[in-house]
């Protein structure tokens, strides 16, 4: 990879493969090994703005995960390659808000989607403090060169089941049926 995004497209951070030991007993990717997926994606990202061993070791600073919302699309079997990009959202000072995507390597078929927030950290102290300048910048690069990028359909979605919304009543067939028995 290289120190800047030459264009607007998500940058395409991993190539990979789907594990024999990442299935699961219905034959596909187990969920467990989605996050880990993801998270070797992002990692990659990381090492791509300067947040890489060598700065965690000489710094004590590191990423640490404020919140994750995996989306599953289609289903993955074992052996598939794997396709990775990465949008930023949004950053600050201290966090980045990005999604990346899962897609078959071969085929282009969109499998999965990982939005998440994270925060940079004195791993140390434990408590969150600004990245450097040289890390902001990259990032500022990153987002620079996405800004033109549309918004993700998929992100900023509220977990819940469609037929149930806040402003109704509960369905007190679905209670009943929740309820153990006397």
């Amino acid at each position: 990879m290289e120190n800047a995004p030459r264009d607007s497209a998500p940058l395409e951070i991993r190539r990979s493969r789907v594990l024999p030991e990442w299935i699961d007993y219905n034959g596909h990717l187990n969920v467990a090994y989605y996050v880990l997926a993801f998270d070797e994606a992002f990692d990659d990202f990381m090492d791509y703005v300067g947040i890489d061993a060598a700065h965690r070791a000489a710094s004590g600073h590191s990423i640490f995960a404020l919140e994750l919302h995996v989306s599953y699309f289609n289903e993955v079997l074992e052996g598939a390659p794997l396709r990775f990009t990465f949008q930023l959202l949004d950053h600050d000072a201290k966090r980045l808000h990005y999604l990346l995507r899962m897609y078959h390597g071969e085929t282009e078929l969109h499998l999965a989607s990982c939005e998440g927030v994270c925060v940079y950290v004195d791993a140390g102290a434990r408590r969150s403090v600004p990245m450097p300048r040289e890390v902001i910048a990259r990032v500022g690069a990153v987002a620079g060169a996405q800004a033109g990028l549309d918004w993700p359909e998929e992100v900023g979605h509220v977990i819940g089941l469609p037929r149930r919304r806040p402003d109704r009543k509960r369905d007190p067939d679905l209670l009943s049926a929740a309820a153990p028995e006397k």
